[in-house]
């Protein structure tokens, strides 16, 4: 799509976040599933379900606009949710995993509140009053859903502590029983001597 134009910018945006938003309902449930925090689990499903009603919203503004919805992928979204998947992929299930997905998601959000706030000064600008409303709303919830987020990482990060404490210790244990086995090889040695 050739963009000449504040009303061509305005739809190719609008079709940018339509793939986002798209894309984002067919990660949520694989993240979902990744999670162990119950709080963590329910921002999500909140959030998947949100979702579907912000692209019903934006159907509502490809009507208004009697422009096609699809047509486009959104780079950005895709490159975030690969890295929210990789996370999911490579760190093992428990707090730690929880807390680095908080970060992925909060960093969905952050995109989706840019994207949002785009297009709603856009029609604003344009005098397209009930887009901007529809906009608006769902820059709300976006908004929203990043505070939940980072209510969630208040009682995960503390656990993601623990857990490395925890794990820290036991290298250490097993440090302190490897230790005495050198100590005792090097005292057999000088004893040969």
């Amino acid at each position: 799509m050739s963009v000449a134009t504040a009303e061509d910018l305005f739809i190719d945006e609008l079709k940018d976040i339509y793939s986002a938003e798209r894309q984002a309902v067919r990660a949520y449930p694989r993240l979902t599933k990744a999670v162990e925090s119950e709080d963590l689990k329910e921002a999500l499903q909140e959030h998947l379900e949100q979702t579907k009603q912000q692209i019903e919203r934006l159907d509502r503004v490809f009507e208004i606009l009697e422009t096609r919805a699809g047509g486009k992928t959104c780079e950005g979204m895709k490159g975030l949710l690969e890295e929210a998947s990789t996370h999911a992929e490579e760190i093992e299930r428990g707090p730690i995993l929880d807390a680095a997905l908080i970060g992925a998601l909060q960093r969905v959000e952050h995109y989706e509140i840019a994207a949002y706030g785009t297009v709603a000064t856009l029609a604003e600008a344009l005098e397209q009053e009930e887009i901007h409303e529809l906009l608006g709303e769902t820059l709300q919830e976006e908004k929203a859903t990043d505070e939940k987020l980072t209510e969630v990482a208040s009682a995960v990060n503390p656990e993601v502590i623990n857990h490395g404490q925890e794990h820290g210790a036991e290298e250490e244990d097993e440090e302190e029983t490897r230790a005495p086995k050198k100590s005792a090889s090097k005292s057999a040695k000088k004893s040969r001597r």
